[in-house]
């Protein structure tokens, strides 16, 4: 049998016991691409036709990192999936943050934590896909002159629809 079937039914499952959202695999784009050190990502359709991209590893990746590695793959991000039954994972952990650095301060305005949220630990991380930007999904490479090379040509954008 071949392995790529159960390498896509390995993603449905921790789409579904990571991230608690219920995900089936259509088509594969770009499958274990390097995107850092030790970090890899996988491209995919789901049958809805949502483009959705799964970075992890074992690398110790915060949401800063995963954000870098979005934008430098060519992908523009909708959604950040947080974990499974932690829908405000992101500004928990940006607020402890924040605390940690000004502990006496008590008003937080949504500004002031934009930048502790990208502290926050997210690994593996799920990423919904809003737009390819050109065309062009790319993945790390370091003999490339900007550590980046095409991985697959695929044209993506996504329009919603009421």
């Amino acid at each position: 049998m071949n392995d790529s079937i159960y390498d896509d039914l390995a993603l449905e499952r921790q789409a579904k016991e990571l991230f608690g959202l219920q995900l089936e695999v259509d088509q594969v784009i770009l499958r274990d691409a390097n995107v850092g050190n030790s970090a890899k990502a996988t491209v995919y359709l789901t049958k809805k036709k949502q483009l959705v991209c799964y970075i992890y590893g074992p690398a110790r990746l915060l949401l800063g990192d995963v954000k870098k590695i979005a934008t430098r793959m060519g992908l523009k991000v909708e959604m950040f999936v947080p974990p499974k039954g932690q829908p405000v994972y992101f500004d928990l952990i940006g607020r402890a943050k924040f605390h940690e650095v000004f502990p006496g301060r008590n008003v937080v305005n949504e500004s002031d934590l934009t930048y502790y949220r990208t502290l926050a630990p997210y690994c593996p991380a799920l990423l919904l896909v809003n737009e390819v930007k050109d065309g062009h999904i790319y993945q790390a490479d370091s003999d490339a002159h900007s550590g980046w090379r095409v991985g697959v040509k695929f044209a993506y954008r996504r329009i919603k629809t009421s």
